[in-house]
């Protein structure tokens, strides 16, 4: 399971750097014909919105695994030994808002991704 992930993470990424100098040079073209570029029909939109849906699913579903793996962990080592639940309690708090701030700081790249556009100082008029 963990090499069809990282296949299929390695491929994504690649055919990602691949399209995007044709998708640059889309968006050129529409700036440089007057056809707008910066607007919500530019092929950079679309792309943007495309890898924001990408990079939030796959943050969510890996803070989501993490989470429960770490509280299951926790789980587990309290009720193999009682006594250590005040030690392991506060390090899978600390641990599980670690993971939570992993899917804070990709929605963080995300918002900058999805509301900044490169073209839009291009657009004359």
């Amino acid at each position: 399971m963990k090499r069809y992930f990282a296949w299929s993470v390695l491929i994504g990424t690649a055919l990602a750097i691949l399209a995007s100098p044709a998708l640059a040079s889309e968006a050129a073209e529409a700036v440089a014909s007057g056809a707008g570029g910066g607007g919500i029909d530019s092929p950079f939109f679309s792309t943007v919105v495309l890898v924001v849906v990408i990079c939030m699913a796959v943050t969510a579903i890996g803070c989501g695994w993490a989470q429960v793996k770490a509280v299951k962990s926790a789980i587990d080592g309290i009720a193999r030994n009682p006594g250590a639940a005040g030690k392991i309690l506060p390090s899978m708090l600390i641990g599980v808002a670690m993971i939570e701030s992993l899917a804070i700081y990709v929605l963080v790249v995300v918002l900058i991704l999805l509301f900044s556009n490169p073209f839009t100082a291009l657009i004359v008029g």
